[in-house]
């Protein structure tokens, strides 16, 4: 370790204590979990309402009518439609207050007086919010009242689900397909996981005052209203972020060193030997990237037009075959997909140039290996998405081949394990070029961090697999975030910011020792907040007040590594003026710098905006989302991946360059399509939902009547223009990239380049 000894500690602390609280926390989940009851029954008459099995069959049936991508549950999943969870028990309450009103007065609930319906409304309130579990046998008891509200509010779903004519309005206005769950047994098995996911967020836990869900979503009938805890970890969040800020500004101006400068070489060191096999073979990667990117972009226009004419794209109705919840769900797969390749082919470019140039025996075929089975995957895993929601597929199979439900792990298990087992394989192809480097003389710091944050994107994919079909959803949601916040926002951040620096370093641009001490402290700042900080998401997915605390905490230090952004982009920026053959890159850096940008206000801005528990409670599934996940996901991890695309392409192809006009267009086309995305449509939708949800509650800011308001409707075809912008910035990268992995052999000739290195 040497010198960087002290950093190494630090980095290695860190991750001790904040994988402790991680697992900590996971215990904490496993045994505080909402349960599941073994049956739910009527009293007096002991009748059988469900049981356990039925309500797990209910998730099951939920999963294969697309989950998270029809409406969302405790807050998680699409925009759209509602969060089934806060519709049902308001509907379920308002049913129950009618059916007093009619056996105590005779007539309808608001025909009654305020007191009257004072006093309905305290005895609706008691009995929802006592928990009736028996804890020996697990049996939960409800009212005869309580039944009827239920069956009442099941009969809607069951008609909601199917084809019932006098709601196909409605599904409209959710952009559900027609018969978006055929079987109707199914149905009254998603009626029973409804039920189940409504009762956890009315009825308190044992010895306490809140609800199974931290009294999320807010429903005045049954006085779901923040707790106390609530309250006081979003201020001490508040106070954290201002402290960590502080101390990080404090650290910065005492520690910080400025490294001298190496003087740059006259030529690109990555063009002075011949290119590998291996690395010659990557031009495919590239062009997977930029087509899945292209498709993408395109299923997002559709999906983004499905919110406003719901089962038709301009009048023609496709929703039959694909409607909203498949197109929504190969949006976001695909997302996945192309950034995941990009990641993929920057480090397979790195493995020769790691190894001095030089390819392992074999380095070229696993290349290609690799690449054929990420096709086989995208295709395979597309299919299976089309046969479970277009109920193709038998229902038993669809959580193995077809839609597991859950969001950005929407793929079956099979193609789950197919990508895990994909980038294990990358993992060794990696591996083999690096562990041969650590045999020879000079600093391999740099590298041994390059190397450990290659083995966590290797090998942290496989956390998603450690959930089953019928597992406890909160359970699930736990090891869910593993994957969405740990390896993507976590490890994926880390690899980026080592691989970055090792290209400067290798290119003579920046210091080893520099960029060593770089990569480290940022790899500590950000697991610092990044690893603990995953419980954030999960505040009201049915946990308890200690990981709302710890999330709350972690989560504001999550923001804290993005305040020194603009000096990264600023370092990003200068390095196009160190030699003259850096022009060449120019593009590639621009798109670091629009990371560092979007990094700060997507990740950083947007990102804390919605985590404070306070805040959260209020618009967790409502459109402010989006907006942080467009902002951080395409922002970061997309200009990232265009980034090394656009770098990888620089360097495979001898001679290129880019054109000016074409990536003018797409750079500044993609980050002005985002901007205007965002703020005329996303965010404005955003933030009058949240009024809804503050004022009313969530199941007003989600439901038909409140989404189908005029301003609202314009405010979706508004995004229209931010689309368009977006997508012919996409389709100029597009077009850039493949005319680089396409173009003649003889274009390198006809300006003077070798066939194996760029003359600089």
């Amino acid at each position: 370790m040497g010198e960087y000894k002290k950093l190494w500690w630090l980095l290695l602390a860190v991750l001790a204590v904040t994988f402790a609280a991680l697992g900590w926390s996971g215990v904490e989940i496993y045994r505080q979990v909402p349960p599941i009851p073994t049956q739910v029954i009527v009293t007096p008459s002991n009748k059988v309402l469900m049981t356990q099995e039925q309500i797990l069959d209910g998730q099951t049936a939920w999963q294969s009518t697309g989950g998270m991508q029809v409406g969302s549950i405790w807050g998680h999943g699409a925009y759209q439609a509602p969060d089934w969870s806060a519709d049902w028990l308001h509907r379920e309450l308002l049913a129950w207050l009618e059916i007093a009103a009619q056996e105590t007065a005779g007539v309808a609930f608001d025909k009654l007086d305020i007191g009257q319906q004072a006093i309905l409304k305290d005895q609706l309130k008691t009995e929802y919010r006592f928990n009736s579990l028996n804890a020996e046998t697990g049996v939960v008891t409800v009212s005869e009242r309580r039944a009827q509200a239920m069956a009442q509010t099941g009969d809607y779903y069951s008609r909601l689900y199917g084809s019932a004519p006098e709601l196909q309005g409605t599904r409209q206005s959710y952009a559900m397909k027609e018969d978006t769950l055929p079987d109707a047994s199914r149905r009254e098995d998603l009626n029973k996981f409804f039920f189940w996911l409504s009762w956890a967020a009315s009825t308190e836990r044992p010895n306490s005052h809140v609800t199974y869900t931290n009294n999320w979503p807010k429903e005045p009938l049954v006085d779901n209203r923040p707790s106390a805890a609530n309250v006081m970890w979003s201020v001490a969040s508040v106070v954290i972020l201002l402290a960590g800020i502080a101390f990080l500004v404090w650290g910065w101006a005492f520690m910080h060193r400025e490294h001298p400068e190496p003087e740059a070489p006259k030529k690109d060191p990555l063009t002075i030997g011949p290119l590998t096999p291996s690395q010659r073979a990557l031009g495919k990667y590239l062009f997977l990237v930029v087509a899945l990117f292209m498709a993408q972009v395109l299923l997002g226009g559709l999906t983004a037009h499905y919110t406003v004419e719901g089962q038709t794209f301009y009048g023609i109705n496709i929703s039959e075959w694909f409607p909203y919840s498949l197109t929504r769900t190969w949006h976001l797969q695909t997302a996945l997909f192309w950034i995941a390749s990009g990641f993929l082919a920057a480090g397979l470019f790195l493995a020769p140039v790691i190894n001095g140039g030089k390819d392992p025996k074999y380095q070229k075929l696993g290349v290609d290996i690799l690449f054929w089975a990420l096709v086989v995957l995208v295709v395979g895993s597309y299919i299976g998405n089309f046969l479970a929601l277009s109920h193709i597929m038998p229902a038993k199979l669809n959580f193995w081949f077809g839609h597991q439900g859950y969001e950005y792990l929407e793929l079956g298990r099979f193609w789950q394990i197919v990508k895990f087992l994909g980038l294990a394989f990358w993992l060794l192809l990696m591996l083999r070029g690096m562990l041969p480097a650590f045999k020879k003389d000079g600093d391999k710091n740099l590298l041994a961090l390059l190397a450990a944050s290659t083995i966590a994107i290797g090998l942290f994919y496989g956390t998603g697999l450690f959930y089953g079909e019928r597992t406890h959803i909160t359970i699930m949601e736990y090891w869910r975030w593993w994957v969405v916040h740990l390896w993507v926002e976590g490890f994926f951040e880390v690899f980026a910011t080592t691989a970055l620096a090792f290209i400067f370093a290798t290119m003579g641009l920046v210091s080893r020792r520099g960029a060593t001490a770089a990569s480290l402290v940022a790899a500590s700042l950000f697991m610092l907040g990044g690893v603990p900080g995953t419980l954030h998401h999960m505040y009201f997915s049915g946990t308890t007040t200690p990981i709302m605390a710890i999330g709350a905490t972690f989560s504001a230090l999550e923001v804290v590594p993005l305040i020194i952004l603009g000096y990264e982009a600023w370092e990003n920026w200068r390095l196009k003026e160190r030699a003259p053959w850096m022009e060449a890159v120019k593009w590639p850096l621009m798109c670091f710098v629009a990371v560092s940008f979007w990094n700060m206000l997507g990740a950083g801005v947007f990102g804390f905006m919605v985590n404070p528990p306070i805040s959260l409670y209020y618009i967790q599934g409502l459109n402010t989302t989006p907006v942080h996940a467009h902002a951080a996901l395409f922002g970061v991890y997309g200009f990232l991946a265009i980034g090394f695309t656009l770098m990888v392409l620089r360097y495979i192809v001898p001679g290129f360059k880019f054109s000016e006009s074409l990536m003018r267009t797409g750079f500044w086309g993609l980050n002005l399509g985002l901007v205007l995305m965002i703020f005329t449509s996303l965010l404005p939708i955003g933030l009058i939902q949240a009024y809804a949800s503050i004022t009313e509650g969530m199941w007003y800011a989600r439901s038909e009547e409140f989404m189908q308001q005029d301003i609202l409707h314009t405010l979706r075809w508004v995004r229209t223009f931010g689309d368009v912008v977006f997508i012919v910035g996409a389709f100029a990268i597009f077009w850039q990239v493949v005319i680089g992995v396409f173009q003649p052999k003889s274009y390198a000739k006809n300006i003077g380049y070798g066939a194996t290195a760029a003359a600089e």
